[in-house]
């Protein structure tokens, strides 16, 4: 069975444009844990676009009330960055490579390019007893150094798979199965989670092939699923999903 992490993004999104408070992210946040999340994901970036810094620690209050929920939160490890997510001490944070204009995260880390930083930026993390995931692309010619950096996790970027699943769900996943299959061998301490553009028609698929992944972060597609079918029907939905036994 996997987490369903629920990015509430899209509704601070919402909430913004009419500078208001509506709707309130942590009712908002409090009605999906109620309807069946595991957690709740925020990616705040520089700008404030959607999530503000000034939510997170309303929303770590909020997941502090329930026992086995988590809060986690995405973003680049800017020197900002680390010390707001220090302040708040989520459960875990998930490191992003992209900048500060991108207007979604596009693409995962290279751990060559990246060893000395990423090594220094997760013991910033690991001191503070915070969880960390990095961010990475579905190929292992960009995973190496991974036993230096020592990430507790890492994040599968499902973008390209979730992009050619419907012509060919078959090699659409492939990259991915060889990714999970070299974590397996060299680095069997590193758990799996993954995201970006999984929804009710592709997310079934990977869960069943990479039974190993132990969260999934969904935003956007829950907030656009919720249009359709009411937000509690889709959050159960997808938990419909998720908590199939895979293995």
């Amino acid at each position: 069975m996997t987490a369903l992490s629920i990015n509430v993004n899209k509704f601070a999104l919402i909430r913004n444009a009419r500078g208001e408070n509506n709707p309130n992210l942590v009712t908002i946040s409090k009605k999906c844990i109620e309807y069946g999340a595991d957690g709740i994901t925020v990616h705040p970036r520089p700008d404030e676009r959607h999530v503000k810094f000034s939510d997170l620690q309303a929303l770590k209050n909020l997941t502090n009330n329930y026992k086995e929920i988590e809060f986690n939160i995405e973003g680049y490890p800017s020197d900002d960055f680390i010390n707001r997510v220090i302040d708040v001490s989520p459960d875990q944070v998930t490191l992003v490579p992209d900048p500060p204009e991108a207007l979604t995260s596009s693409f995962g880390w290279d751990c060559d390019k990246n060893k000395n930083f990423l090594c220094e930026v997760i013991n910033k993390f690991r001191d503070n007893k915070i969880r960390v995931s990095i961010f990475i692309n579905p190929s292992p010619k960009t995973l190496s150094n991974l036993d230096s950096i020592k990430p507790d996790r890492v994040e599968l970027y499902t973008y390209d798979y979730a992009r050619t699943y419907a012509e060919n769900k078959t090699s659409a996943i492939e990259p991915y199965l060889k990714v999970k299959d070299y974590l397996n061998k060299e680095f069997p301490y590193i758990s799996l989670n993954a995201g970006h553009d999984l929804n009710l028609d592709n997310l079934d698929y990977i869960l069943q092939n990479i039974p190993e992944i132990k969260e999934v972060s969904i935003g956007h597609a829950l907030v656009c699923d919720s249009i359709d079918f009411g937000l509690k029907e889709t959050i159960e939905k997808y938990k419909n999903i998720t908590q199939q036994k895979n293995d």
